[in-house]
């Protein structure tokens, strides 16, 4: 039987290598099997285990509500965008690897929207000054301690502490980006090794600019740490190249995304910009005012900043919506739940009362009448003596002003003088500034050291100016060394110096050491020093080193540099060309640098062109306002400040350096003139003083006083603007010759008491009384921001005729003469016309608010108010011709010898058909030295208004050639 077996298994034996085969086709088979059970039957499984799925809430953002004019013209609006988001949706082993993966993606992100033009959005208060270092963008203050109080983590600025709070920018960004923050650079055994800052995509060594831009970005998205999945936005309005290679990058940029967004698109037209405001991310105090209204407010929500915008914000800002979408590990979308999304509504439209069209043009108009006055008073001389000069009207402007304005005031940047890609005209400057800082610097440290320098009263006036720049602006004002709150203003060594002026520099710094007026941790603050002698010699060495990079002492030599002839005119007005503020395709550039035309010529050429804009100067005047309402609602039609500014460059990402620049700008493009500025009101209240008087039985209509031109019930006297006096006048006539006199008599009896004596309080308390009725103590309630006006408390009598300490802003005059057209009608005025949501419907209408009605005093006296206005039009040359009805007030307000007068104009027109008023206006030409300048400006404006002259007489684009000299009143 076992031979048997044997005989068959012989039989069947096979090769070794057909046993070999047969083996590893079954092994064949069973990896075959077990791929197709991987790849087929259970791919999809496998895959989804891969893959890290995470559900979330995608923000769905919504538009901004539009902002329209009275007449349904589109003012503000939105336009489609791209923006950039980050979010932190990554798993990680270890911090370390989470700070790696981060700061790789935001560096690559930092990359591409370099090599696209673009750049990160963000409120961050630090940057890079010229010098390559690390500085705050605020100065001292609140805004600068709210934001150290965020950064490091603390809910109220008192929670910093004394390190914290004393923080320099370099110490700030060294925590952000070292191990106590967001881990960018380490150093010694932390620091990352060449294979990790490979493999997470960073270069061996980042730039300062890198290094602060990664820290921003990771400061932004660390503000939604407490939820994970929430993304921050890092980018704007970012061109689509940008939005193409992020797309094509993604796989390397977790967290990274691309959202439609709106960015905010204004009307090109600077008048609007102090009007409308602009938009911007929301600071920590903003949103937690904001989130108490609304609690939907995102961190990274963009808010109205000023005007209308920052007003009517709650309408404005419309509701994000929202849907819950499945994304990978890569933040990549794989899946849209759309029962759960919520769409976004846009936000409210607001309609206002003004005119687009009459703001554009009477900020033109402004511009040239402001111009052609200071065009009449420049003079082809060097300086202007006010010794020995009362006259306000007649000073005069030196041709030396407005080059050295042109420095002063950075049209041109002294910062480019010393650049390598510097003109030689720039560099021909910078080396000749060199030599005269080393002369200055030299000069300083002489009186400052020197055993027995000279008083200051026995100073050149250059060094005297220097003196006074190093203790007043830099060390009192600017540093807070000098702590103003210590200073003693009745010692008498601190009256030596301000006011007798016979000590030196030295010896007054000496002595406020001594008296610890002077706050040492500003300049030490570990405190090392201790004595008065170690405190001066501390703050001598920090003062020299001060000054070497403080641009405002460096004008100041730039000035020294002109005044002394060791730089031109020619030079100056050279480097407009060469730094690009003119074209030297003009026909002016040849022959200025041939010497062909002299630079006077050249300027008054370029000021007359309006190429170079009084606002750029800021020379007196450079500035005015104009308010324009409806008289029968007190509804605003027109609220014009010159200078403006162009809002576009401030919304969305923000033009830094513009915004420096119009902050810094000394003609203050961001104070409103029509709603922030004061001044005295100057003749314009003599109609409140008439009212007083007929109200209070002083005078009546058959009152007559003799003017001799010299009121002398007063010490000192009063004199009357027509020295010669204007004889017996009543009411109407002291109206239309403005008479001082009159008026000043008016205000003396009102202050007679009982037994006939004179009292001051008594005078102003009646003046006060009908003031409040015309409620010129109150806000007019206008919804942009308006200072709060005064009226005067002091100096009775001459408070009657707009002087004392009355303060009045344009938007305040102009409710003040929208009343007089009225007869007593006081409205709040209102830039506001109707609320509608996005489809049209009406959802809030503003009408008109009546506050006061003064229906206490009797129609005669409105009827010599009128009259006498009315007069007042008709002897004032400056209107003749004007074609429509007019009545109106002309003021002119005095400052002091060294400044020129303010001009004003009030007033309103009647309608032809019906009598009634219909535009009240105001006009204030801050140091435009004569009311009748006001009134030209006032006469360009209702020209325009009523169409009474072709535009483009109006309009020209250049500065006014005609302007007044006089001011009769």
């Amino acid at each position: 039987m076992g031979i048997k077996i044997k005989k068959i298994i012989k039989k069947i034996q096979l090769k070794r290598t057909t046993v070999l085969l047969l083996v590893f086709i079954l092994m064949a088979f069973v990896l075959v099997r077990q791929l197709f059970d991987l790849q087929i039957i259970q791919g999809e499984n496998y895959i989804n285990e891969f893959q890290t799925r995470t559900t979330k809430t995608r923000v769905l953002k919504s538009t901004r509500g539009n902002i329209y004019d009275k007449n349904n013209k589109l003012i503000a609006s939105n336009v489609l965008s791209y923006s950039l988001t980050f979010e932190d949706n990554g798993t990680y082993d270890s911090t370390r690897q989470k700070n790696l993966t981060l700061n790789g993606v935001a560096y690559k992100v930092l990359k591409i929207l370099a090599e696209n033009g673009d750049q990160l959005s963000n409120s961050f208060h630090i940057k890079l000054d010229k010098d390559g270092n690390y500085a705050f963008d605020v100065e001292e203050g609140f805004t600068l301690s709210r934001f150290k109080a965020d950064i490091y983590g603390h809910a109220l600025i008192d929670d910093l502490t004394e390190d914290e709070a004393a923080t320099t920018a370099e110490d700030m960004v060294a925590y952000l980006s070292g191990n106590k923050g967001f881990s960018i650079v380490l150093y010694g055994d932390d620091a990352y090794t060449d294979e990790e800052l490979k493999k997470y995509g960073l270069p061996k060594e980042l730039t300062k600019q890198e290094v602060l831009d990664i820290a921003i970005m990771r400061y932004e998205l660390s503000t939604n740490s407490f939820q994970k999945y929430m993304a921050v936005t890092i980018a704007t309005n970012v061109s689509e190249s940008t939005v193409a290679a992020v797309m094509e990058n993604q796989n390397e940029l977790q967290g990274i995304d691309v959202l439609e967004d709106s960015v905010r698109q204004y009307v090109d037209d600077e008048s609007m910009g102090p009007l409308l405001g602009y938009t911007g991310r929301a600071s920590s105090e903003e949103l937690e005012s904001l989130k108490k209204e609304n609690p939907d407010y995102s961190n990274d929500a963009i808010v109205g900043k000023a005007g209308i915008e920052q007003y009517m914000e709650l309408e404005l800002q419309g509701k994000d919506g929202q849907e819950t979408v499945t994304v990978d590990n890569l933040g990549k979308v794989l899946k849209i739940d759309d029962n759960t999304t919520v769409e976004p509504v846009a936000g409210n439209d607001v309609y206002l009362s003004v005119d687009a069209d009459w703001q554009s043009a009477i900020y033109q108009i402004l511009k040239q009448r402001v111009a052609g006055i200071l065009l009449n008073k420049i003079e082809a001389v060097k300086e202007y003596d006010y010794k020995g000069e009362n006259d306000a009207s007649r000073i005069i402007i030196p041709i030396y002003d407005v080059y050295n304005a042109l420095i002063a005031n950075s049209v041109i940047d002294i910062d480019k003088f010393s650049r390598e890609e510097a003109s030689d005209t720039e560099k021909n400057l910078y080396a000749k500034f060199q030599q005269k800082q080393q002369e200055v610097f030299d000069t300083i440290t002489n009186r400052l050291t020197s055993s027995d320098p000279p008083a200051y009263k026995d100073e050149s006036t250059e060094v005297q100016e220097y003196l006074t720049y190093i203790c007043d602006t830099v060390l009192r004002d600017t540093l807070g060394v000098i702590d103003k709150n210590e200073v003693d203003t009745s010692d008498a060594t601190y009256q030596a110096w301000a006011n007798d002026q016979s000590i030196s520099l030295k010896d007054y710094l000496n002595y406020a050491a001594s008296q610890n007026w002077i706050d040492i941790s500003v300049i030490s603050p570990k405190g090392e020093y201790l004595d008065s002698e170690e405190i001066y010699q501390a703050l001598t060495s920090y003062i020299t080193d001060y000054l070497k990079t403080d641009t405002g002492f460096s004008k100041l030599l730039y000035k020294y540099l002109l005044m002394n002839d060791q730089i031109t005119g020619q030079d100056i007005c050279l480097v407009l060309y060469e730094q690009g503020v003119l074209s030297k395709e003009d026909d002016c550039y040849a022959s200025l640098a041939s010497g062909a035309m002299s630079a006077y010529d050249f300027m008054i050429n370029k000021i007359s062109n309006l190429e170079i804009e009084p606002a750029q100067l800021a020379l007196a005047p450079c500035s005015a306002s104009a308010v324009i309402t409806d008289a029968k609602t007190g509804k605003v039609l027109a609220c014009v400040s010159y200078p403006g500014y162009d809002n576009n460059r401030l919304s969305n990402n923000m033009d830094t350096s513009y915004y420096t620049k119009l902050a810094l700008d000394k003609s203050s493009p961001f104070f409103n003139k029509a709603t922030q500025q004061t001044t005295a009101p100057g003749s314009t209240l003599k109609l409140l003083s008439a009212v007083t008087g007929m109200m209070e039985g002083v005078i009546d209509d058959d009152t007559y006083f003799d003017c001799t031109g010299e009121f002398d019930l007063v010490t000192p006297s009063i004199f009357c603007w027509n020295k010669q006096g204007h004889g017996s006048l009543e009411i109407t006539g002291a109206i239309e010759q403005s008479c001082n006199y009159f008026f000043n008599m008016v205000g003396f009896l009102a202050g007679k008491n009982s037994d006939g004596d004179f009292s001051e309080n008594l005078s102003l308390t009646k003046l006060q009384k009908y003031a409040s009725e015309f409620n010129l103590d109150k806000k007019t309630g206008i919804e942009i921001s308006e200072a709060s006006p005064h009226v005067s408390d002091s100096k009775a009598v001459p408070s009657y005729i707009g002087q004392g300490n009355h303060l009045f802003t344009t938007s305040q005059l102009a409710r003040y003469a929208t009343a007089l057209a009225t007869s007593g009608t006081v409205y709040d005025l209102s830039l506001l016309d109707k609320v509608t949501d996005s489809q049209g419907k009406t959802l809030k209408e503003y009408g008109s608010s009546v506050v006061n009605q003064m229906s206490d005093v009797p129609d005669n006296v409105w009827n010599d108010i009128h009259e006498g206005m009315r007069r007042v039009v008709l002897t004032h040359e400056q209107f003749n011709g004007l074609g429509v009805t007019l009545s109106g007030k002309t003021g002119t307000a005095e400052l002091d010898i060294y400044h020129p007068n303010h001009g004003l104009f009030i007033g309103y027109t009647t309608s032809s058909d019906t009598s009634e008023p219909e535009y009240s206006i105001a006009v204030r030409i801050a140091n435009g030295y004569t009311s009748g300048n006001a009134c030209l400006t006032a006469n360009d404006i209702l020209k325009y208004i009523y169409n009474l002259a072709d535009e483009d007489t109006i309009l020209t684009g250049y500065a006014s050639s005609d302007t007044s000299n006089t001011s009769n009143d």
